[in-house]
């Protein structure tokens, strides 16, 4: 398949915090990284480090549990279509098909946030874990919006249920916008999130006494999966990535 413009380095020359260098590599946010800082388990050059404002060079010898981090020369950031019956993980205990089995690359990348196995679309992947934190983290207000096919129509009265909030049962569950799908005959709404929980939009209409036949994730962020087949992948645009930076740097 054809694989669009990949963004290109903005790893520069001076000294990065250790925390920000391993989120670089892909080990983890940088608030994941600080816990793997003072647990003592990352050295500097032979040595066990354990202050969060230290700064290191590409030239360091960084290693996390025994094991050296390498900074890529390239950031890699991913727009995957993403079938049914894939799990979103790296790997499964089980040999499940993961994510991982479409996305082949020498460099080691992570889906951004989880979906449940059925739920197709949009999923971004990245080794970028600064970025992937702030794009997972409620505080940042990224939008996905969701395509979800019923299995019988709709009413008004719910369509404004699912705007003002239904109740879950971790709390209320509220969409940023939802409408139904013109000429679907009221079984097909789209719904707009800016949360993450699990399995959030479909267990608001399963409240409201619905089940899901299908859901489509179709944007994140106002990424889309325009252009992919089901199972297909391609690199982000610079603007893109530009853009899901923008975002994430927005706390409202």
């Amino acid at each position: 398949m054809a694989q669009l413009e990949r963004e290109d380095s903005d790893i520069h020359s001076e000294a990065l915090r250790l925390n920000t260098f391993l989120a670089r590599a892909g080990v983890g946010s940088r608030r994941k990284n600080d816990e793997l800082i003072l647990s003592g388990a990352v050295k500097v050059n032979g040595k066990t480090v354990h202050e969060l404002g230290i700064r290191v060079n590409l030239s360091d010898h960084v290693t996390v549990g025994g094991k050296r981090v390498v900074l890529g020369e390239r950031s890699v950031y991913i727009v995957f279509n993403k079938p049914k019956d894939c799990i979103t993980t790296v790997e499964d205990e089980k040999g499940r098909t993961t994510v991982m089995d479409y996305v082949r690359l020498k460099e080691r990348v992570f889906p951004v946030g989880r979906r449940d196995r059925n739920t197709t679309g949009v999923l971004i992947l990245t080794n970028d874990g600064n970025l992937a934190y702030k794009l997972t983290h409620p505080r940042f207000e990224i939008e996905k919006v969701y395509r979800a096919s019923l299995n019988k129509p709709i009413t008004d009265e719910h369509v404004g249920m699912l705007r003002r909030g239904v109740k879950l049962l971790d709390g209320i569950g509220k969409a940023r916008a939802a409408e139904t799908i013109r000429g679907s005959g009221r079984l097909k709404v789209l719904v707009s999130l800016r949360e993450g929980r699990n399995r959030e939009v479909r267990r608001m209409f399963e409240a409201l006494g619905y089940d899901v036949k299908h859901l489509e994730r179709i944007s994140f962020s106002g990424i889309t999966q325009e252009g992919l087949s089901r199972g297909e992948w391609r690199y982000m645009t610079k603007r893109e990535v530009s853009h899901l930076r923008a975002m994430s740097e927005r706390v409202r």
